[in-house]
């Protein structure tokens, strides 16, 4: 692990909504004071758990503000939208409140090719005023960014600073991992999924970006802190936490309301609203997270 700002186990924070849909200032600042106490390593803003395509430019602008004076920590905000000029206007305004880097998707609508794919971060990396981060999440755009093409960015751009690789695969982690280690030491290559975190950190990676980190982000910053001390039975033990706690994403039809009912049912400072559709668990799925979560 490169000794950058940017490795370690981050949280894709929740946007808190009230019971009426509106964002929940309140439910976030004591969201992010949760998980600042817990230590975790970066916040970010807006990712998919954060149903950044459910919010309103407006809404965007008003979090990046007011989200910053919620932590100390370090902050990336997820500026993906699929217009050019609005990321601009949220990444202008993300770095202009301080924080450490910005996050983007390709384009989730027009399948891309990799022509296009180099051609569109490059407009980004040379328009792009501090660090970036890509998003790579095929599920989601139907298209790859594969070692080759993440290699050839990054010798291009010392503001691209990583990419959140959210493969359910860690070959395609681990080649990114060894095909840019060559040209940047200081390079972040994060896991999109939480049982990576450690196979992440072996195969040379920078950590996690991690769901579950809304609810239990100790585990997370224990594992960060068990394999800088080398402790392999510690490890061993959170291993196996995490992959029992991953069965989170087998209840419900939509995760992202799934961990902001856990949230809710276990912290109760927020709801479990979201804007994503037909989500809301019934009563034998809230079971199934509160004996999964130890919820009394």
């Amino acid at each position: 692990m490169a000794n950058t700002i940017f490795n370690g186990a981050w949280c894709p924070s929740i946007t808190p909504f009230d019971t009426q849909g509106k964002i929940d200032l309140p439910a976030l600042s004591q969201h992010m004071q949760r998980l600042t106490a817990a230590q975790t390593s970066v916040l970010l803003l807006m990712g998919s758990i954060g149903e950044f395509t459910s919010l309103t430019m407006a809404e965007r602008l008003m979090l990046i503000r007011e989200a910053r004076g919620m932590s100390p920590l370090p902050m990336v905000a997820n500026i993906s939208t699929t217009c050019m000029a609005d990321m601009f206007t949220l990444a202008e305004e993300a770095y202009a409140c301080g924080y450490q880097a910005v996050m983007i998707l390709p384009h989730y609508y027009f399948q891309q090719t990799r022509q296009q794919l180099l051609a569109y971060y490059r407009e980004l990396g040379q328009r792009l005023s501090g660090q970036w981060f890509a998003y790579n999440f095929p599920a989601r755009t139907g298209c790859d960014l594969d070692a080759e093409l993440v290699t050839q960015l990054a010798s291009e751009f010392p503001n691209f600073a990583g990419i959140k690789d959210t493969v359910d695969c860690l070959s395609h982690t681990r080649s990114i991992i060894q095909a840019v280690a060559p040209v940047r030491s200081d390079f972040a290559v994060l896991s999109g999924f939480d049982e990576y975190l450690i196979p992440n950190l072996l195969a040379g990676g920078a950590g996690v970006i991690s769901g579950l980190n809304n609810i239990s982000p100790e585990l997370f910053v224990q594992a960060i802190q068990a394999w800088r001390g080398n402790d392999v039975s510690q490890l061993n033990n959170i291993q196996r936490e995490i992959s029992k706690l991953s069965a989170i994403y087998t209840i419900g039809n939509d995760f992202v309301t799934t961990i902001k009912t856990t949230v809710a049912r276990k912290y109760q400072y927020s709801t479990p609203t979201s804007r994503n559709f037909a989500g809301q668990l019934n009563e034998s799925q809230c079971a199934a997270i509160d004996r999964l979560f130890d919820i009394k």
